[in-house]
């Protein structure tokens, strides 16, 4: 299983960077090791002896080369988190990102579905479908949108403030919200968070209290995870000094703050990005039920 499944994860590689490459994208290699993350309450990352951290994400680079006039931009790349581990997660993982200036979450939405009928087209022509847990998805069956306020009310029978107040969010969408949506035939777009689960996104214009931001769910599994960029570093630095505070309040470390992105945020044109996990869409191409299946070495294989 695990040979094919590397066959399989070089041919989305592949499949992938042609994708955007056609799409005139720009192939960025960006630093692993980095100062500092975007401090971000549930996201611990690996600090090294320097104590420097390799990167959660590319994502506070990629936006400096928004910042510095580059428009549109992808890179397939290495991160780690600190502490993360399961059947659909590692420590250390791979990520696809990317970012557009002068467009908004809803592009990015189109991207996705572009993304992955071409990934099904080209990586399995004969079957070109995904499957998770018995479950088959159809990519090129009319996507679902659902709002979280919706999906809440939907399918937990709450309401998605009463959650947040209660601290029950998490156990609310991971309990109830998400396995319902594995039950989709086609794949569903999460949109609209609350303003307060979204660190690093605008909120709408129209309303304060919602983000936007939407994540992508493929048979239930938590795909990718979009926004509408915040460009404003008085707001963004607010938000990273609160993602503190609540880091201290639940006895983590308090983060380093990464100031020049912060400089240069200012000068970020309104954009669009979002990351997305390449290990997970290989796991739904080859039908895998854990992401062990579809990476060369798990941690306790080294």
């Amino acid at each position: 299983m695990k040979s094919d499944a590397l066959w399989l994860r070089a041919q989305i590689m592949k499949a992938v960077r042609d994708f955007f490459w056609e799409r005139g994208f720009l192939e960025v290699e960006t630093p692993l090791l980095i100062p500092a993350n975007a401090p971000e309450e549930h996201i611990n990352p690996v600090i090294t002896t320097s104590s420097w951290q390799l990167q959660t994400s590319p994502e506070i680079c990629m936006k400096r080369l928004l910042s510095a006039g580059h428009r549109k931009l992808f890179q397939i790349s290495r991160c780690w988190r600190s502490d993360e581990r399961g059947s659909r997660h590692l420590s250390e993982f791979t990520m696809l990102e990317w970012y557009c200036a002068d467009c908004d979450y809803h592009t990015l939405m189109a991207d996705c579905e572009e993304l992955l009928q071409h990934v099904a087209r080209t990586c399995r022509p004969e079957n070109p479908f995904f499957e998770h847990k018995s479950a088959t998805i159809n990519p090129f069956a009319p996507w679902q949108r659902i709002t979280v306020q919706e999906a809440f009310a939907r399918f937990g029978d709450c309401e998605v403030w009463e959650c947040l107040r209660t601290g029950l969010y998490e156990e609310k969408l991971t309990a109830v919200i998400e396995p319902a949506l594995a039950g989709f035939a086609a794949p569903v777009i999460l949109l609209d968070y609350p303003a307060e689960l979204a660190a690093l996104a605008r909120v709408k214009p129209e309303n304060s209290n919602l983000a936007e931001r939407f994540e992508l769910y493929v048979g239930g599994l938590e795909l990718a995870n979009g926004f509408s960029e915040l460009n404003d570093p008085l707001e963004q630095r607010r938000r990273f000094e609160e993602a503190n505070a609540a880091r201290s309040r639940a006895g983590q470390s308090v983060l380093p703050v990464p100031e020049p992105f912060l400089d240069t945020l200012g000068s970020m044109p309104d954009s669009a990005g979002i990351a997305l996990g390449l290990d997970r869409l290989v796991m739904l191409t080859a039908g895998a039920d854990s992401i062990d299946d579809v990476v060369a070495f798990t941690p306790e294989e080294l």
